[in-house]
């Protein structure tokens, strides 16, 4: 018992030795990684670890082991050291502590500084935030991330920009921005202050409007284009476009931008009028001045027809071609064509229509047709086909024994009628045979001898003809108009008979 208390008194309690040391950085930087070692000479006797920091126990180990902070912080700082129980001969333990070690830590970078390109930017404007922040020089290869805030929403982040760009800035963008810098590891982490931006709006001045077409005006079944702009104002404006005489809306858009067009796809006639657009952005809205608007109406279907004098058109007829497109916009030139060739060109100033007289040989059969060109669209019209034929014989002989003999009658003006005998010869004769198609004159025989006896009520036409015996018809020929023939003086005529060809 003597001995166990003597031992016990020998034994040394917290001695400070060389057998048991402790190392640790003398400084490190926030978010560091640092491992405190303490360790004896032979590690094996240690019985118990214990770590101090400025004097008091932070940690226990009942072996060797080193005490590391994953993620330094200035609290981290102070005085380190170690006691180590080991085990010194049979059941007597000696303690041993290590010397006191200052550690520092130090900041890896102070908190970023929010800086704005402007605190009062103009809506529409870009805008630049910049988060500003330094490392050591020994700590220069340090990846550091950025992220920017508004409100407590995420603009960016995570980004290896210290710098963030909003292209345009509207008036709701205003409010509170800060930036955070952080390592890659996201061992630090820190923020800027707030910094309020009041986004400026502009009104809206000097509305104007203006219509979008290659010749200053509309043109029907094709696109017009109403544009409105503003000399100044920011932000989302509404556009809205009316009629002057209704003041009916025709159009309503909202844009950021100072310029917007609508598009009437399809314009029509009724579509002509004054016209004005008006632009608000919040501050109160702003009309432009009225625009009047002309509506073109291009040639759509140009109608010919063809007029003749009588039933059918015949050789020597004057015929009338007319054009019409009733409603292309004047002024109309109208082209008439025979074929493919040009017959004519007619100016209408107020539009409406045109005609073009023609008379007919036999080469005027064939087809007719006509162009109508308004500056705003060309068509031509369909074809009408004009068959030009001999005209009928205006005398015939009656009641006799073939169509080349008999009572000479006549037509005048759609009505039937006889020659009387005064002065008529073979000259006379040999007209109304050619006229006929006959063959050649023979003789003059009186009308009596053809019956039966004409009407009373038909007239007599022709007193006296004087023919020179080479015209091509009896109405060529010369005549007496004093009447005073009755039927009973009635002429007649004989011509050899042509008979029909066989082929």
């Amino acid at each position: 018992m003597l001995l166990w208390s003597l031992l016990l008194a020998l034994a040394p309690v917290g001695v400070h030795s060389d057998w048991l040391s402790i190392s640790l950085p003398h400084h490190a930087y926030e978010g560091d990684h640092v491992t405190i070692s303490c360790t004896g000479e032979k590690n094996h006797d240690i019985r118990r670890l214990k770590y101090f920091k400025d004097g008091s126990h932070i940690t226990t180990y009942r072996s060797a082991s080193s005490y590391t902070i994953s993620n330094a912080r200035f609290s981290d700082s102070g005085s380190y050291f170690c006691k180590a129980d080991r085990k010194l001969f049979l059941f007597v333990d000696v303690t041993e502590e290590t010397r006191h070690v200052w550690l520092d830590i130090r900041e890896l970078f102070p908190a970023p500084g929010l800086t704005v390109s402007s605190l009062h930017p103009i809506e529409g404007r870009s805008m630049t935030l910049s988060c500003n922040t330094w490392l050591p020089s020994d700590r220069a290869t340090t990846q550091l991330r950025y992220s920017f805030f508004k409100d407590g929403h995420a603009l960016q982040a995570g980004g290896s920009s210290p710098t963030f760009t909003i292209s345009a800035i509207w008036k709701e963008d205003s409010g509170n921005y800060w930036c955070e810098a952080m390592t890659a590891s996201h061992s630090v982490s820190k923020q800027s202050r707030r910094s309020y931006i009041d986004v400026e709006r502009i009104p809206v001045s000097q509305v104007s409007m203006e219509i979008q077409s290659p010749r200053g005006c509309g043109v029907e079944g094709q696109t017009l284009v109403l544009v409105c702009s503003v000399a100044k104002g920011t932000g989302l404006i509404i556009y809205s476009w009316h009629r002057e005489d209704t003041e009916e809306s025709v159009g309503r858009k909202s844009q950021r931008s100072q310029r917007v067009e609508l598009e009437i796809t399809t314009v029509r006639e009724s579509h002509a009028g004054g016209y004005y657009c008006t632009a608000d952005n919040s501050y109160g809205l702003v009309q432009s001045a009225v625009v009047n608007i002309t509506v073109k109406v291009p040639v759509w279907h140009p109608l010919l027809s063809i007029s003749v004098p009588g039933v059918l058109p015949f050789i020597g007829d004057v015929v009338e071609l007319q054009c019409e497109d009733k409603r292309a916009s004047p002024p109309v030139l109208y082209r008439f064509y025979h074929e493919n060739i040009t017959l004519g060109n007619i100016s209408t100033p107020s539009g409406g229509k045109a005609s073009f007289k023609l008379t007919l040989t036999a080469g005027h059969s064939g087809n007719y047709s006509c162009v109508a060109d308004n500056g705003w669209g060309t068509k031509r019209s369909e074809v009408v086909l004009l068959i030009v034929t001999e005209p009928p014989p205006k005398v015939r002989l009656v009641n006799g024994p073939h169509r080349c003999e008999g009572r000479v009658e006549v037509e005048q003006e759609g009505r039937w009628g006889t020659v009387c005998d005064d002065g008529w010869d073979m000259k006379d004769v040999a007209v109304v045979c050619r006229e006929l198609g006959c063959g050649a004159a023979k003789h003059t025989p009186i009308a009596m001898l053809y019956p039966p006896v004409v009407d009373e009520a038909l007239p007599v036409l022709i007193q006296v003809a004087l023919c020179n015996g080479t015209e091509k018809t009896l109405a060529e020929c010369d005549q007496v108009e004093t009447f005073d023939c009755g039927h009973d003086e009635d002429a007649g005529a004989v011509c050899e008979v042509v008979l029909p060809s066989i082929s």
